[in-house]
């Protein structure tokens, strides 16, 4: 359904081209029906001439016949050729197609105006059929066959009476002719004039039906039409006091106060936001100027001393928060407000102005609250991380300018956890208050306490010597132990672990203050919690720590730019070659930023410590099996090596990563057959429950397992029974010196012997020389791994299937192999 409300102003074209239309239309259909009737006269009059001439015809020649004077058939002739003309009109139309020069000779011999010829023609043409018109030149047709049987007699006569032989029967038998000519065509022509007479006006008849009934469907189509302009101006006149009611309404409900006036600055309306704003009513402030209904204030409650409405009428109050005041109201009080502005232009003439205030009280008390959220903790109060290292920054940059010195402190409670476990947040929200109320009641005016994130704080101690920071550290850390907290009847002990860094010199930068009281804070828990650790720069196991810390990011970045590398080594067997594509171990590097090669003993400390081994675990298996997937597709069933990944401690006891291994085999496609995994005595053991568990799932799949370093560790073969293992790496640290000392040599042998005992196959590291190759195939050992066999090389294709002349196996290895 049309949407009755109109959607713009009508244009004056669209109003009145239905009446000009109407003119057009009638004017055209008056020219038509004018040239009709002009036809239809040019017809008449062409009928009078042709029924003269025919009778003048008979009538000269009649006389010619009676008195032999050549001069009365010459006009005979003379009145003949108007008939004669119109017969050729008529010939000259009928034919097909029309010859309309010939028809215009025809016309103007038959002594019809030239001006008259179109009209002639154009009416022959197309009323030709017309019953009317059809009738007349029927009998048109009647008396030229007459007219020709007269001139026929003429051209007799005129032949005979020049021979000079003429009787007065033939003058008898002419005048009878003549007669009886006369008689027939008599009737013809008659019915020929009153055919053309009565088909005039039928036309004229119809001509005026048709342009009555036209002018009455143009008076109504102008009733119609001046109907829809009637209704559309009701409709925009309803629209446009629905658009009124609407802006007032809309004025009426919005928040921001509206004032409109008259272009000298006069009050014309307030909204009822206005009014509550100004302190005036609508009908009170009516007339009165802008600058009685308030004052302008800046932000330091000065009178800010411009003219108002001199802005609004010059447009210079847009829509811009730039345009913020208080206004001072009747009865002294204030409010912050936004002021937004402009003139109303109507004719290129300003008319007025319209200024929008905007309350900013709420707004500020906002701004306000959130300026504090952002440098403060909701829970306790305290300075947050943001507002912390901003103030330990500014105290930095004047040191470079003033010394002094300072102190920083990093603070961790110890077992906080365990609050938090066994009673539930709010248990640790609370413990959480108690500690910043102790340590606040610890320190000197001016000191900077914040929360930096769940149970760590930092301290910041402006101006303090050594010894009076460390006295201010100690104090601390016993307030906290003599802290009695206790949570519906549970009591809990509670201790800090206190990091403290001495600030006296340039150059330092933030990010290694920080780190530097973390890992004193960090060092102060590893040494037993409840202590305070200084940090001093030549403290080599902070050092230590400290490299580890900072291998953290780049592994994070190595991960994030993909910039570790799979190698590989052969494992090769001693003994008979076994089936299949053979063995070989995949070893891990990572190329630093600046392209060097980096082996794993380097960061693979640090990525135990700091838990980044899972990751690193997953790029290793999930970038070995993409390999291996891709070989496949090419090389289709060919033989390839077997491959096996050492796994973490944890992520041996991770389900996640388990889940992980499985979608990998059903992503990549990978044959369990081909995957051994490994994993070191020490992990398997420390996590015996979940190793077994572990192994266990990943084995009714088809994978293989071994453990690595085997007697390295805690070297109990109790734990071997209850691991299903498929080979024993005997720990390199044996194999190397077995030659030179015979304890060595023993426990290799040992540890072949039980392997063999329990069906476990043995693998020996570290063979670099023929004869400890020797040594082992005396032995009995199954493969031997080391640089006799293989110097490690990028893993490739050529990897997965080139075999040497000498047996070997595959085993895929993870970033626990330091190789």
């Amino acid at each position: 359904m049309k949407s009755k409300h109109p959607h713009g102003t009508p244009r004056l074209l669209g109003i009145v081209w239905p009446f000009i239309a109407v003119v057009l239309f009638q004017a055209l259909l008056g020219c038509v029906s004018l040239y009709m009737l002009s036809a239809v006269r040019s017809y008449v009059g062409g009928e009078s001439l042709w029924s003269k001439a025919q009778k003048d015809s008979i009538y000269f020649l009649y006389v010619y016949s009676d008195t032999h004077d050549p001069a009365y058939f010459d006009k005979y002739q003379q009145a003949r050729s108007i008939p004669q003309g119109d017969h050729k009109l008529r010939l000259a139309m009928d034919q097909s197609p029309s010859d309309e020069v010939a028809a215009r000779e025809g016309i103007l011999q038959g002594g019809n105006s030239p001006e008259d010829a179109d009209s002639i023609i154009w009416f022959y043409r197309y009323f030709r059929h017309v019953s009317y018109m059809e009738t007349a030149i029927e009998k048109w047709s009647v008396g030229d066959a007459y007219l020709v049987q007269l001139d026929n007699l003429a051209q007799e006569m005129h032949r005979t009476l020049l021979g000079g032989h003429v009787t007065d029967a033939d003058s008898k038998r002419w005048a009878d002719g003549i007669f009886a000519i006369n008689e027939g065509i008599a009737p013809a022509a008659k019915a020929f004039s009153d055919a053309l007479g009565e088909g005039s006006r039928f036309v004229w008849r119809l001509l005026v039906v048709i342009n009555l009934v036209t002018a009455l469907g143009l008076i109504l189509l102008v009733l119609k039409r001046t109907h829809k302009v009637l209704a559309q101006s009701r409709a925009f006149a309803q629209a446009l006091q629905l658009e009124k009611e609407r802006a007032q309404i809309t004025l009426a409900s919005i928040g921001d106060g509206v004032i409109t006036t008259d272009e000298k600055g006069a009050i014309a309306y307030m909204n009822p936001a206005a009014e509550q704003l100004t302190q005036w009513k609508s009908e009170q402030a009516h007339g009165v100027t802008l600058a009685a209904l308030f004052k302008l204030l800046d932000d330091n409650d000065q009178d800010d001393g411009f003219k108002l409405i001199d802005r609004l009428l010059s447009g210079q109050l847009g829509n811009s928060r730039d345009h913020s005041r208080q206004i001072q109201r009747m009865d002294g009080s204030t409010v912050a407000v936004t002021l937004v502005g402009a003139p109303i232009v109507h004719a290129g003439e300003v008319s007025g102005a319209v200024l929008v205030l905007h309350d900013m009280t709420q707004e500020r008390r906002y701004i306000a609250n959130l300026s504090w959220q952002a440098t403060h903790d909701a829970l306790t109060g305290l300075a947050n991380r943001r507002e912390f290292e901003y103030r330990l920054e500014t105290v930095l940059k004047n040191l470079g300018r003033q010394q002094g010195r300072h102190a920083l402190m990093f603070l961790d409670l110890d077992q906080f956890k365990l609050v938090n476990d066994t009673c539930g947040h709010a248990a640790g929200d609370e413990l959480l208050r108690h500690v910043c109320v102790l340590l606040r009641t610890g320190l000197r005016e001016g000191d900077t306490l914040a929360r930096l994130g769940g149970d760590e704080f930092g301290i910041l101690l402006e101006n303090c010597p050594v010894d009076m920071a460390e006295r201010i550290a100690g104090g601390l850390r016993q307030a906290v132990q003599n802290l009695h907290f206790a949570w519906k009847g549970r009591p809990f002990m509670s201790t800090i672990s206190i990091g403290l860094v001495h600030i006296h010199q340039t150059p330092v930068t933030l990010e290694s203050l920080m780190r530097a009281a973390d890992m004193a804070c960090y060092m102060a828990k590893e040494k037993g919690r409840n202590r305070v650790q200084v940090y001093h720069l030549d403290d080599t196991e902070l050092s230590l720590r400290f490299g580890e810390m900072a291998w953290v990011q780049r592994l994070h970045v190595a991960l994030e730019e993909n910039r570790f590398c799979l190698y590989s080594q052969e494992i090769t067997p001693l003994g008979a070659e076994p089936e299949g594509g053979g063995h070989i171990e995949i070893l891990l590097r990572l190329q630093d930023e600046s392209g060097r090669m980096v082996y794993p003993d380097s960061f693979i400390p640090a990525a135990e410590r700091y838990g980044l081994m899972s990751s690193i675990d997953r790029w290793v298996v999930e970038n070995v099996f993409k390999i291996i997937s891709e070989c496949t597709a090419q090389v289709g069933a060919q033989p390839m090596a077997m491959c096996a990944i050492n796994l973490s401690g944890s992520t041996i006891g991770d389900d996640d990563f388990l889940e992980f291994l499985h979608e990998q085999f059903k992503c990549y496609g990978v044959s369990p057959k081909l995957i051994c995994f490994e994993i070191t005595e020490t992990s398997a053991i420390a996590n015996l429950g979940s190793a077994i568990r572990f192994i266990n799932d990943l084995k009714s799949l088809g994978c293989m397992f071994s453990l690595d370093d085997f007697c390295a560790g805690m070297s109990s073969f109790a734990y071997l029974k209850h691991l299903p293992v498929d080979f024993l790496k005997i720990d390199g640290s044996f194999v190397k010196d077995m030659l030179d000392d015979p304890i060595n040599r023993a426990m290799v042998e040992v540890i072949n012997h039980i392997g063999h005992v329990m069906g476990k196959r043995t693998i020996a590291e570290f063979v670099e020389t023929t004869q400890i190759e020797q040594a082992l195939i005396e032995i009995g050992v199954d493969y031997a791994q080391g640089y006799i066999v293989q110097r490690p090389q990028p893993f490739t294709f050529d990897s997965l299937l080139h075999r040497p002349k000498r047996s070997r196996a595959l085993t895929l290895r993870s970033p626990g192999n330091l190789r």
